[in-house]
């Protein structure tokens, strides 16, 4: 299983990397390496590490081995075809996660952003709405029937277009220069990793590649079913690219926007999810 994780991890900071390479060449600059953030990994792996004096110790090194725990966690779920629920519950601990790195510093930025990541619960709606769609088709949580549903009716991304669409905003959220990610805003430096420094921001980047990895790759065996990996990592990768391609577009959005968007995405799909099981009854 080690395997899985080290292969997670580097593919997560390489689409990392491709994710910051496609916003820049939008944007009409050549943009980093797409390695650079494996290489920004490896760099703080190797800097001076401290603590702020203003920092709860405990909670500032905890935060970050949770992050690279929950992630290393859900993506086993994923490797073993375990529960949807299970998946989905660990993906809403990381909201404890941001929330408590940016207590945790004492910086007012990180404070900032820890109040933002309150803010943008709202990302987690269209999530249940998700979960909703999925078990009213397939009537199971297990990612072994959803998949053995696909393979005998086809696609989920046919039949429950609207929950696609309302995972691929949740997925939206979590991506770095998103027109949601209002907890890393400019104004507020990095929000709630400003004070994470050396090791310890070293393993967020470790978490944050494995968050992106699961992410794709719940979102292709969800909606797309069973196909060979390489198909699969191919179709992670153009879903990434569409990402990309929203968060150059897109302006960040004020945290009062982004809630507001993401619960009428949750809206539209509870209504279709009651339509659907009114058709389906």
């Amino acid at each position: 299983m080690f395997d899985y994780l080290i292969f997670g991890t580097f593919v997560g900071l390489l689409f990392h990397g491709i994710h910051r390479k496609v916003i820049a060449r939008i944007q009409g600059r050549p943009g980093p390496p797409i390695w650079q953030e494996i290489l920004h990994t490896l760099k703080f792996s190797f800097k001076q590490t401290w603590i702020p004096k203003t920092a709860s110790q405990t909670l500032f090194v905890w935060v970050v081995l949770v992050a690279i725990g929950i992630w290393s966690a859900a993506l086993i779920v994923l490797v073993t075809r375990g529960s949807l629920l299970l998946l989905f519950g660990i993906y809403l601990l990381h909201k404890i996660v941001e929330h408590g790195m940016g207590l945790s510093s004492g910086s007012p930025y990180g404070k900032f952003g820890a109040i933002r990541s309150v803010m943008s619960a709202a990302s987690e709606l269209p999530l249940f709405a998700t979960v909703g769609a999925i078990y009213l088709f397939t009537g199971s949580m297990m990612l072994t029937d959803i998949l053995a549903w696909q393979t005998e009716h086809g696609p989920l991304l046919v039949f429950a277009f609207p929950a696609a669409v309302a995972l691929y905003v949740v997925i939206l959220s979590k991506m770095h220069y998103s027109p949601f990610a209002i907890i890393e805003s400019k104004e507020i430096v990095s929000g709630n990793m400003t004070e994470h420094f050396g090791v310890w921001r070293a393993g967020l980047e470790v978490a944050f590649g494995l968050k992106t990895y699961v992410l794709l790759y719940a979102f292709v065996l969800l909606f797309l079913g069973p196909l060979p990996f390489l198909l699969v990592l191919a179709l992670m990768l153009l879903l990434l690219l569409s990402l990309s391609f929203i968060c150059a577009f897109s302006p960040m959005l004020s945290p009062y926007d982004t809630v507001t968007v993401q619960s009428l995405t949750m809206g539209i799909v509870a209504v279709y999810i009651v339509i659907v099981g009114v058709l389906f009854a």
